[in-house]
């Protein structure tokens, strides 16, 4: 399978947006984070001295026993007790703006391209639903480690072929994200999927 190589005056003609310079590199760093925050299930969970399960009775009488004073057992310091400002589940989800993620995909875009390393091809098939063909397919295209390969979208043969490659992955245009994209080592873009990558750029 022919591919070729997707060059910036080739972007500038599909009306893929691009930008200048660094510009953008914080909005790729944000979007990360909030990727991987939003990723983080939030279900630590400890038991404060209300929670606990022991007697409330207290240890010993207030005053006499040249002790401190305490109530029940359950009180942080002790074995078996409750937990002080321990973590509680929670929602680690942060948001981005639509103007930032847009941002982010024009820089990573912009990067890669530069690059060399987003390539075209016509169409991206698989027709016997087998990892061998699969594989052959890719390697006609690429010899990259971690391919990413994004079209319109695929059909279900192509789909289980490559289900078992882990280094491949099969993202449609409209899901492909910009971790996604950094992540990779080439980025294989069908000729359907261009124009809504364009779009989403735009």
């Amino acid at each position: 399978m022919s591919a070729k190589t997707l060059t910036a005056a080739d972007a500038a003609s599909a009306n893929i947006t691009l930008v200048e310079g660094r510009k953008g590199t914080q909005a790729v760093h944000d979007l990360i984070i909030a990727y991987r925050a939003n990723r983080r299930s939030g279900s630590a969970n400890t038991k404060t001295r209300a929670e606990v399960k022991c007697t409330g009775k207290k240890m010993y009488k207030q005053k006499g026993t040249g002790n401190a004073r305490h109530g029940d057992r359950g009180a942080p310091i002790f074995v078996g007790g409750g937990v002080a400002f321990g973590p509680k589940p929670r929602s680690y989800a942060k948001k981005v703006t639509k103007s930032v993620r847009k941002l982010a995909l024009r820089r990573v875009l912009t990067s890669k391209i530069g690059a060399g390393e987003v390539l075209t091809v016509p169409s991206f098939e698989v027709a016997d639903s087998k990892t061998k063909s699969f594989l052959a397919t890719v390697a006609a295209i690429t010899e990259a480690k971690k391919v990413l390969v994004i079209a319109s979208e695929f059909s279900e043969p192509t789909y289980l072929s490559g289900r078992n490659v882990k280094n491949v992955q099969l993202v449609t245009a409209a899901e492909a994200n910009v971790e996604q994209i950094l992540h990779a080592n080439a980025v294989v873009i069908t000729e359907d999927a261009i124009e809504s990558i364009a779009k989403r750029t735009a």
